[in-house]
């Protein structure tokens, strides 16, 4: 019998896998994950305006509170005065009455009621409305926080899981072709930029963090996300940018790409999730991806979606 063994074909377990269809699913999950990444940060920018409107409120409420317990003392003296001499049994329950309803309850039960001013009835009868309205307001941003912060815990274990999906497919590969995959799209970053003013402050810093590292939602020192380095760069020209993509096209006036200067924010996909700095002559620097990180890339690299002038 002639042995045919060497003869038969791989396996589709055994085949190499195609490096084509490898750089194409890493791309995929790349962008997934940075699009989960640049939602949490959305969510942090909303979550902070949150809170802070969390504590307006509770500061407001405690202040509503106070003048409500203001106008509840007035009210009790006021029974109180109108039973001197009399036994106070019923007017004991009425100034030791803590729920609102309750005391309004018990003032309509009592035989002093009509005697009460009128004014400092409807005065107490307001406080009551505004200090229930301030409470439910306060537990209604409560609520919105609580939801907002498992909305972040979600977006950060969706773009964990899609990097750890994008570092399986690229430890499968050979060392020569995981570094075909991630060098593809980065040049040379150029000796001379043609900027003056805060748009050079602001590229001399992004290019100084050429080959720092990509880590979903940093801004420094040396590591950084998409928007996390286009923020700290135009920081170092006193212009302050939120820690989002999408938030950042909001930044400036919007500029046609044949108009584009460096220093100018230059966005990608639609919806936004991805933003770089311009450097001139159809060069950005930018935070790629975590296989890459910090590199120079063409302007056209990646699907262009619009671009800012900061300041």
């Amino acid at each position: 019998m002639i042995a045919v063994v060497g003869l038969m074909p791989s396996t589709p377990a055994q085949a190499e896998p195609d490096i084509g269809d490898v750089q194409a699913r890493v791309d995929r999950l790349y962008h997934e994950a940075e699009q989960a990444s640049e939602r949490y940060n959305d969510a942090k920018l909303e979550l902070k305006e949150l809170e802070r409107d969390l504590t307006l409120l509770r500061a407001d409420e405690k202040r509503q509170d106070q003048d409500f317990q203001e106008v509840r003392t007035q009210v009790s003296d006021s029974v109180v005065r109108q039973y001197q001499g009399e036994s106070l049994s019923n007017v004991g329950q009425v100034v030791v009455s803590d729920d609102p309803k309750s005391f309004l309850a018990e003032l309509s039960t009592m035989s002093a009621f009509n005697d009460l001013q009128s004014d400092l009835f409807d005065r107490y009868a307001t406080e009551a409305q505004a200090l229930g309205l301030r409470q439910a307001a306060t537990e209604r941003r409560a609520d919105q926080v609580a939801d907002l912060q498992k909305k972040l815990a979600a977006e950060k274990a969706t773009a964990d899981k899609k990097l750890a999906q994008a570092k399986g497919l690229l430890d499968d590969l050979k060392a020569k072709e995981r570094e075909e995959i991630l060098s593809r799209g980065v040049v040379r970053a150029p000796a001379d930029v043609p900027a003056s003013g805060r748009a050079a402050a602001a590229i001399a810093y992004a290019l100084a963090q050429v080959g720092d590292s990509y880590v979903y939602g940093a801004a420094g020192p040396s590591a950084f996300d998409c928007s996390g380095l286009t923020m700290m760069a135009w920081a170092q020209a006193g212009v302050a940018l939120p820690h989002s993509s999408s938030a950042q096209t909001g930044s400036g006036p919007h500029i046609a790409m044949s108009d584009l200067q460096p220093g100018d924010l230059v966005f990608y996909y639609s919806p936004v999730s991805h933003v770089a700095l311009y450097i001139g002559n159809g060069m950005i620097v930018h935070a790629a991806n975590p296989g890459t990180g910090v590199v120079v890339s063409a302007v056209g690299s990646m699907p262009y979606s619009g671009a800012v002038r900061p300041g």
